[in-house]
Parts: structure tokens; C-alpha cells; sequence
């Protein structure tokens, strides 16, 4: 392997000569050998953005010439098409204000450019890593939320919405604390279901209006020294233009620098989503037990062999990649937490770690979405007769004699019932509180929904 010299304010550094970095990325790969956790691609996009955004900028206000705008936008255009993909190598495990990844990216740029093109100069114009990473941060969340997540919700809300019309006639045994409760149909326990995803993307998309405000502008410590009057609102019109997306300019830029609160707010609703996804992912694997020990109430597909030593064995894989992506979600929600709780005077310098846990858990929600839908959900059947047999056989069912006999009778009723084996008709005949004809004449399952 050949090496060039490449040079920055510490001094000359060799670089190897087929890539696009230049010294203070290997600085950083030098510096910070921690971990396998590389900067995700999400935010290697939103620094392309931004950075043809900037250019764009610095163009209107006279700042930038036309030739050096057009190899910035160009090699920009070229990392959003998933070009260079190797040229960003840099660690999470990194300065904690992102200053490296922000130099990656104008390194890359300016080496991909040419044109004279300067990394500082002419790249990061009117800009500090210090506005520029939590700029970065806050598109690629966005987007994250707004092209993954969200659409992978929708998708799978609509799957339990056939689920439920499929079902609607379905009436079955409804349960609380593990225990037996009164019937409930079946697309009213899918509603529910359904009404979670519903409610979580309400929530996701409410966040995304405080994660649109950027720091942009605000420069080294929110003055926006160096960079013109107007700058940011240039920089978020060309950001909307470009990714479709609505940006704004945080109002007060000492706060966008300082503070991550619109990130814990926003993983906030990740995290609820995720706990969400928990709960319905248990309720299927519950609802799906046995195929002959368990409650065998639904079937869901069988994708693969469950044991390496018990044949035939099936198990709700689907489910548990769920479940564990929920657990994932929710240890990323306590150290973007941690890591927004140190901001210290002007700076937060935990920006790394709080992309990369965000975006990790926007990343592995929206993709277990889809394959929950595609492979479990998609295929769940309902074991019609098992429902039938329960509901049939639950005690709860004497909750319907308590306006005409009272909670105390009735409680003594099903008691009864429970201790000999017998049926709750049988009991409620013995014990004398009603005829055959009034007990019949409670006891309708469809007026109990």
C-alpha cells in the first residue's frame, strides 16, 4: 500500500493514496482504535445534505464562487448516491462533539471536488462541527422516523386491520392478570393491538416537529460567528428542498448547541412504540402456546425448525426478535438520556453516542416491523374451536348473573362450579338462585361484548 502526505495545523501525517480522507481523518482512526461502532450511514447522508445545503448558501450570499459551489453540491450528490461509501470510517468512540466526522466529510469532499478546494475554507464555510454535527443529527433522525419507522408501522397497522376484519365475528374468553375476565371478541383484542401502533405513530410524528429545529448558524458556542445574517434560514429552505423534509432553524442556537432535549423527547416515542411492540408481540406467543399444552388460540406460520433436538418443534421466532429489539430500544433510550444530561456551558459532547443509539433503534424498529408483518402477522389464523371451548368453559361468563342475583351470589356460584368440575349452569341450578329458562336467558355471549 502507497501513503501520500497529507497536512493539518498538528503537522504532516501520511494518508494512504487511494482515499479521499485526509489528516485529521486519520487522525481519528489513529487516535480512537475503540470498538467495531463506525459513524451510521444515516449521518454520513445528513452531513452530505447539509453540506450541499451550506455550499448553496455560502453561493447566495457571495461567499462561495460558482465553480467551488458546483464540485462541493457535486461530490454531495455523488455521497447521496451511495458513492465513497469506504471514505467514512471514523469510530462512534470519537471526540464527543463529532468535530472528526464532520472533517471526514469535508476532507472527502474536498479531495473528491478538487478544484482547489479547501476542507475548512471552502467546505466547512460559515460552519462549526459544533452546529453542524447537531444539525446533522436532528435530519438523520428525522428522515430515520419519516422514511423507516413510520411507514413500517403503517404497513403493519394495516396488517392487524385485515387481521380484525377477518375476525370480527369471532368471540372468545378475554383475559386480565393471566386470568380468565369476561368475552371479548376477537377484532376488539386486535383493535387494541392496531390502536397502539396508532397511537405510537401520533407520537413519533408530534416529535418530529421539535427534532426539525437546527442548529445550523449557530456556529462555534450559538453566536454564529462567521457565518452571515440569514445563513440558517438559507441552509434549512435548500435542506427541505432537498430531502423532502421540513427544516427550520432552532430560534434560540445556544440551546440547539447545548442541549439534545429534542432527541430524548423524540427517542421518548421510539421507545414507546417499542414498548408497544412488546406487548402485542407477548400476546401473540401467548395466544399461540402449545400447539397442545399451551392456549393453542391462534396459529402463527412456522418458518423454521424450533430445536436442534426436538423434531417438529415450532417456535415464535418472529416474537422474539420483537421482543429483543424492544429491549435493545429501551437500553438506547437510558444512555441518550445519561448522554443528554451533560451538556456543559456551551456544548453537549455526547453528539456520537446519541446518534448512534437513536438511529440504531429507528433502524431496528422499522425493519422488525416489517418482518413481524411479513412472517407472523400476516399468516396469524384463529384456532376457532380452542376460542369456542375456552369461552364456553369460563367462569367468569357468571359476571352476567350479578345485576339479577348479586356480586356475592354469583361469586358463590362460580366457586361451586370451580370446586365440584361442573358447569356454571349446573351450579347456578343447584344453588337455587335461578330457573333453567332465566339462567339461559343471561347467559348470551354476543350481548357480552
Amino acid at each position: 500500500m502507497g501513503y501520500r502526505t497529507e497536512h493539518d495545523t498538528i503537522g504532516d501525517i501520511l494518508v494512504p493514496e487511494e482515499r479521499y480522507w485526509g489528516a485529521q481523518t486519520q487522525r481519528s482512526l489513529q487516535n480512537f482504535p475503540v470498538g467495531e461502532e463506525t459513524m451510521p450511514r444515516e449521518i454520513i447522508q445528513a452531513f452530505a445534505h447539509l453540506k450541499r445545503a451550506c455550499a448553496l448558501a455560502n453561493f447566495d450570499f457571495g461567499k462561495l464562487s460558482a465553480d467551488k459551489r458546483d464540485a462541493i453540491t457535486g461530490a454531495c450528490d455523488a455521497i447521496l448516491a451511495g458513492a465513497y461509501p469506504d471514505e467514512f470510517p471514523l469510530k462512534v468512540w470519537q471526540t464527543g462533539s463529532g468535530t472528526q466526522s464532520n472533517m471526514n466529510m469535508n476532507e472527502v469532499i474536498a479531495h473528491i471536488g478538487g478544484n482547489g478546494l479547501h476542507p475548512n475554507d471552502h467546505v466547512n464555510m460559515s460552519q462549526s462541527s459544533n452546529d453542524t454535527f447537531p444539525t446533522a443529527m436532528h435530519i438523520a433522525a428525522v428522515l430515520s422516523v419519516a422514511e423507516h419507522v413510520l411507514p413500517a408501522l403503517d404497513r403493519l397497522a394495516g396488517a392487524l386491520r385485515q387481521l380484525e376484519e377477518e375476525n370480527a365475528g369471532v368471540i372468545k374468553s378475554g383475559r386480565t392478570h393471566l386470568m380468565d375476565a369476561t368475552p371479548i371478541r376477537f377484532s376488539q383484542e386486535i383493535s387494541g393491538w392496531r390502536g397502539m401502533l396508532e397511537e405510537s405513530g401520533r407520537m413519533l410524528s408530534a416529535s418530529l416537529t421539535h427534532l426539525r429545529q437546527l442548529a445550523i448558524g449557530g456556529t462555534a458556542v450559538g453566536t454564529g460567528i462567521n457565518a452571515p445574517a440569514g445563513f440558517d434560514e438559507k441552509v434549512c429552505s435548500y435542506l427541505t428542498a432537498s430531502t423532502g423534509e421540513r427544516f427550520v432553524p432552532d430560534p434560540n442556537k445556544f440551546h440547539a448547541l447545548t442541549s439534545k432535549d429534542a432527541y430524548v423527547f423524540a427517542h421518548g416515542a421510539l421507545k414507546a412504540l417499542a414498548a408497544n411492540l412488546m406487548k402485542i408481540a407477548n400476546d401473540v406467543r401467548w395466544l399461540a402456546s402449545g400447539p397442545r399444552c399451551g392456549l393453542g388460540e391462534i396459529t402463527i406460520p412456522a418458518n423454521e425448525p424450533g430445536s436442534s433436538i426436538m423434531p417438529g418443534k415450532v417456535n415464535p421466532t418472529q416474537c422474539e426478535s420483537v421482543t429483543m429489539v424492544a429491549v435493545q430500544v429501551m437500553g438506547n433510550d437510558a444512555a441518550i438520556g445519561f448522554a443528554a444530561s451533560q451538556g456543559n456551558f456551551e456544548l453537549n459532547v455526547f453528539l456520537p453516542v446519541c446518534a448512534y443509539n437513536f438511529l440504531q433503534s429507528a433502524r431496528l424498529l422499522g425493519d422488525v416491523m416489517d418482518s413481524f408483518r411479513q412472517r407472523c402477522v400476516e399468516g396469524i389464523t384463529a384456532n376457532r374451536e380452542r376460542m369456542e371451548y375456552y369461552l364456553k368453559n369460563s367462569l367468569m361468563l357468571v359476571t352476567a348473573l350479578s345485576p339479577s342475583i348479586g356480586y356475592e351470589n354469583a361469586a358463590r356460584i362460580a366457586k361451586k362450579a370451580h370446586a365440584e368440575g361442573s358447569s356454571l349452569r349446573e351450579a347456578a341450578l343447584a344453588s337455587g338462585l335461578l330457573t333453567a329458562d332465566q339462567f339461559d336467558a343471561l347467559m348470551h355471549y354476543e350481548d357480552m361484548v
